[in-house]
This record gives C-alpha cells, sequence and structure tokens, in this order.
C-alpha cells in the first residue's frame, strides 16, 4: 500500500500498513497517515487513519530502554484480561512481538473517546461542579480496579505479590542509579529510609503502577471510558496506586511538576483527604502506613523522570518539555523524605 505522507518518528507506516493486511484483513481502506499523541513522556503513541477509521498505536520509546520497561506483550495482556470487568479498556485489535516489523514491538487498539484532562486549564472551563464529579469516579475505578480477583481474570501469574515492596524499593533504585545523569541530594537517604521501613504484605492486587487523571479517558457525561497506558502493570499492593496518584498531585504544584500534568489544581479537584476517604469507603481497604507509600512513590516518579531526562539527553524522545525535567528529580526526593518522616494521615 502506497503511504501519502512520511512516517513520523518510530512508526514506517508502509510496514504498518503492511502487518495491518496480514492480521487485520479488510480493517484498513486507503492510505495510512498518523500523528504523535500530545503528553506522552515514555512509550510513543500514536494517532492511526486511513481517512475513514481511527486507531491507536503503541510502541517503546525509541533507543535503548531499561530492563523489564516498556514490555509491549504485558501492556496487551492486562488489557485483554480487564476487557470483561467493570474497568473501562479500550479494545486490542492486534499485537506485534516482531522488532523487525517498525523497529520495536507494538499494538494496535481501538480509539476511544474521551479527553484525557492533564492541565488545570482544560477543568477549569468544566466547572468545580463536573471537575470534583469526575475526580470521584477517577478514585471509583481506581477501587474497581484493585477490587478484581487476578485470578478471575487470568493475570495469576502476571506478577509476583510476595515482597512486592522491598522489590520495588530495590527496583527503583536500580533505574535511579542506571539513568541519573548527575549526584541526586538525598537519595540515598530516602533509600535507606524506605528499605528499612517496609510494611506488612496486603493482599495481592492488580496494580496500574502509572494511575492519574491524564491516563484516563473523560467522555462528555465526565465518566471514565477508557484506563490507559498499563505498561507498568503488575500484581502487587493496591496502596502503591492509590499513593502515586497522590504524589502526582502533590508534584502539580512543584514548577517544573507542571510538564507532566496540573488538572488536579483545579477548583473542585478533591483534595487528598477526599481521595483517601473516597477510596477507603469504595474499596474497603485500610490506609495504614500511608507515609510510607507515599515516599515509595516519590522515590519511583524521581527514577521515572530521571530516566525520561536521561532518555531526552540522549536524543531519544519525542515532544516538548523534556529538557526541564531536571529541575524536578530532587524536589521529588525530598518530598518522598518528609512523607517517611511526617505524619500523613
Amino acid at each position: 500500500m502506497t503511504i501519502d505522507q512520511g512516517s513520523p518518528p518510530g512508526l514506517d507506516l508502509d510496514r504498518l500498513a503492511g502487518f495491518l493486511d496480514r492480521e487485520c484483513p479488510g480493517l484498513i481502506e486507503g492510505p495510512l497517515r498518523a500523528e504523535v499523541f500530545d503528553g506522552g513522556k515514555s512509550n510513543i503513541t500514536y494517532r492511526v487513519t486511513d481517512g475513514r477509521d481511527q486507531w491507536v498505536v503503541r510502541r517503546p520509546p525509541l533507543g535503548r530502554v531499561l530492563a523489564t520497561a516498556h514490555d509491549m506483550v504485558r501492556e496487551r495482556r492486562v488489557i485483554a484480561a480487564l476487557a470483561p470487568t467493570p474497568v473501562p479498556v479500550p479494545g486490542i485489535l492486534a499485537l506485534c512481538s516482531d522488532p523487525e516489523v517498525i523497529g520495536a514491538p507494538f499494538y494496535v487498539m481501538e480509539l476511544m473517546p474521551g479527553i484525557p484532562y492533564r492541565q488545570r486549564e482544560q477543568l477549569e472551563v468544566l466547572g468545580p461542579v463536573r471537575v470534583r464529579a469526575l475526580s470521584i469516579r477517577m478514585v471509583e475505578v481506581l477501587a474497581d480496579l484493585h477490587a478484581v480477583d487476578p485470578g478471575e481474570v487470568g493475570l495469576g501469574d502476571f506478577g509476583r505479590p510476595e515482597g512486592f515492596l522491598a522489590r520495588q524499593v530495590q527496583r527503583w533504585r536500580k533505574q535511579l542509579e542506571a539513568s541519573k545523569s548527575r549526584e541526586l541530594l538525598g537519595v540515598d537517604e530516602l533509600f535507606e529510609i524506605l528499605v528499612t521501613s517496609v510494611p506488612p504484605q496486603r493482599p495481592a492486587a492488580i496494580v496500574h503502577g502509572d494511575y492519574r487523571l491524564d491516563n484516563l479517558l473523560i467522555d462528555d457525561a465526565d465518566a471514565v471510558t477508557a484506563v490507559l497506558d498499563w505498561e507498568m502493570a503488575t500484581i502487587g499492593d493496591a496502596l502503591t496506586d492509590l499513593a502515586l496518584l497522590l504524589a502526582y498531585n502533590r508534584m502539580s504544584r512543584l514548577e517544573a511538576g507542571a510538564i507532566i500534568a496540573s488538572a488536579s489544581n483545579a477548583e473542585g479537584f478533591l483534595t487528598e483527604d477526599e481521595i483517601l476517604d473516597t477510596y477507603a469507603q469504595r474499596s474497603g481497604n485500610d490506609l495504614e502506613h500511608v507515609g510510607f507509600y507515599l515516599g515509595l512513590a516519590y522515590y519511583k516518579l524521581a527514577g521515572i523522570v530521571e530516566g525520561i531526562y536521561a532518555r531526552h539527553l540522549g536524543g531519544q524522545t519525542v515532544g516538548p518539555g523534556f529538557d526541564r525535567l531536571e529541575s524536578l528529580t530532587e524536589p521529588l526526593i525530598q518530598a518522598g523524605i518528609a512523607s517517611c518522616k511526617g505524619v500523613i494521615r
């Protein structure tokens, strides 16, 4: 099939068209065009159209990636497993595990309706009543995810819940060590606090791993139509998701944090206490040791941000704003130390 425009970085449209013709005969009707979705700071997401229909393609970042990260097969598996549950996810159309097709594994999924609200200005036009309603629904969907029994949806072997928190501490230490381009004030102190204060193990749950408002699609009725970006999903401790959501919201108050998102600063958005209370009521989970979970969430965010910044320095990112991430890592580390040491709840 002839393509009527150049391919975007990381997505050869000729090869994609050939793959779709083989795997999904009759799906595409005309020449393909594609664009990169704004906002992605890790895996690359494209909107692809043949002029009649539209789809989404997901692939890993350009260049070298860290071990275990950006696994398209795992991401596709968890989305497919959640399809019959109350958790809204897109339909998967095709998976390609062969890196020879476009240079990396990828999958193709439905383009779902809705907006991934990322910035405060986007939400403020809705008014505080609607902002409150959609932020409540955001928390309820997270609780619904954690209520899904992993074994009942075929994800019993998707992760190793035993020792999950201790492994997370070690994992993000390795990620930081592999990605950092400079000395980071407080990083060793935060690690020592976390490694010596791991809470008792909780029941296993499906963990999204990067749950926040702009990884959800919200429709005009303020309903969640899809939870996106499952690249970090596993089986583990549900409170890591809740804490990461809170950490993202706190991060949005930092100057550089607005690069990631600032929607939680909009009037009407649930406060931290309201998020905790809504989640506890919906899920029935107790919220002990929230300080540790927040500390771990900040440590994880520091690792994520530093990894993205390292790829930016190597010229392996697509989109604007990456150069400003350098100033964000150390404030995240300091917030993690404060969370662990403070009385959070």
